[in-house]
């Protein structure tokens, strides 16, 4: 075998990328503990690729860090004041809301359904409700329904479409539309929030 020529072809360059299927990945493997030359050209693509993608690297912007970290849950820097509630929607941190909500959220559930009005304006209603009941097929035309789940899981079908919704996870429901709610843990507990129109 040309060892050379194998160098040459590109492959160890592949595998660095993660771009070689199983087998080839598995040969190259082999490759190197059988030619030493093989192996040393492997680390030499290796620490390239690393010094490379370490010249190339920047600092993001302190807000871009801030508002991924908050999209995932980790915004430590928000506070939610219970006494002047924002409108939830897509991309509210977590952390925050569980904090603020902890001394509501009961630990073992002893009822079916728990309901505590949290906001309740000319623009939004908003509760916070710990529940093991499905809600069956309803629909709105003088609200906005949302739901942003705080703990547990349930799948929503809306019209035509479902949705499989966790902790974190955010939903609005568009007008007349009709739509249902079923629980996959035995209990979810959720900011439901009606935004008038």
């Amino acid at each position: 075998m040309d060892i050379q020529k194998y160098i040459d072809s590109g492959i160890l360059e592949s595998y660095c990328l993660g771009l070689l299927d199983e087998q080839d990945e598995a040969y190259l493997i082999q490759m190197t503990m059988l030619y030493p030359e093989v192996k040393a050209e492997l680390t030499a693509i290796e620490l390239a690729m690393e010094k490379m993608a370490d010249l190339s690297a920047v600092e993001p912007n302190p807000a871009v860090k801030q508002r991924f970290m908050a999209s995932i849950g980790f915004d430590e820097t928000s506070v939610i004041n219970l006494d002047d509630l924002p409108v939830i929607s897509d991309g509210m941190p977590l952390q925050p809301w569980l904090k603020a909500l902890d001394h509501l959220i009961p630990a073992e559930p002893t009822e079916d359904f728990i309901c505590e009005v949290l906001r309740d304006d000319k623009v939004a209603r908003q509760m916070l409700i710990t529940s093991n009941t499905n809600v069956p097929e309803e629909q709105h035309g003088d609200f906005y329904e949302s739901l942003f789940i705080l703990k547990g899981s349930c799948e929503c079908t809306i019209g035509e479409n479902f949705y499989a919704l966790g902790e974190g996870d955010f939903i609005e429901i568009p007008l007349h539309t009709p739509h249902d709610i079923n629980l996959v843990t035995p209990y979810v507990t959720a900011i439901l929030q009606y935004r008038f129109v």
